[in-house]
């Protein structure tokens, strides 16, 4: 018996490993493909009309990466959104997030939203938690009211947005919604191509 346990655990952990490393593979060739479309350099054009605000929630730090590029390019305001217990980082945190998605009992946030009515634009982005919108930036959306505003909205991932700015829409009052897009969490390599995916979005608003 003992022995046909550490046999199925064995199995396990190599199919386990071999999905793994086969997923891995095939996000690392998609994000190759996805970059090299972005190898040319842009140069921001400076066309947005009024003050900008960039909203962003951020627990890796790569959608605070995205954001405060987009506040050195535009020259806009920026403000992160914080909880008022903060989230750790780690295994324990995915089970909670999957509890708050589905009993919609989002965290207490550390500060009200912002008073929205002197911008124009707002630039607003959060990570992909479970394949939807980061229950800290649901939060928000459920606070803020974006009426008579150019919104502009991005995600950060490992590899799917999934239903992100579908369910993001369904959540931000008032939205007038005119561009989206996505990063992945790519190698240090990619930085470069990723500013320029970036200035290409910016350069659509």
């Amino acid at each position: 018996m003992l022995k046909f346990l550490g046999y199925f655990v064995v199995t396990v952990a190599v199919l386990g490993f071999g999905f793994a490393y086969y997923h891995n593979h095939k996000v690392s060739k998609m994000n190759e493909i996805e970059m090299s479309r972005y190898d040319t350099p842009e140069k921001y054009k400076n066309h947005l009309k009024g003050k900008t605000l960039v909203i962003y929630y951020s627990l890796s730090k790569h959608t605070q990466k995205i954001a405060e590029k987009i506040q050195e390019l535009t020259g806009a305001d920026i403000y992160e959104i914080e909880t008022e217990e903060p989230i750790k980082h780690n295994l324990m945190a995915y089970w909670k997030i999957r509890q708050q998605l589905k009993k919609k009992n989002y965290p207490k946030l550390k500060e009200k939203a912002p008073d929205l009515s002197k911008y124009t634009t707002i630039i607003i982005g959060g990570p992909v938690w479970w394949y939807t919108v980061a229950t800290p930036m649901i939060s928000f959306l459920n606070e803020a009211d974006f009426k008579g505003k150019k919104v502009a909205v991005f995600s950060t991932q490992s590899s799917n947005y999934g239903r992100y700015f579908e369910d993001f829409k369904s959540f931000a009052k008032h939205a007038d919604i005119k561009t989206t897009i996505s990063f992945n969490n790519t190698p240090e390599k990619y930085s470069q191509a990723e500013e320029n995916k970036l200035i290409n979005w910016l350069n659509k608003i």
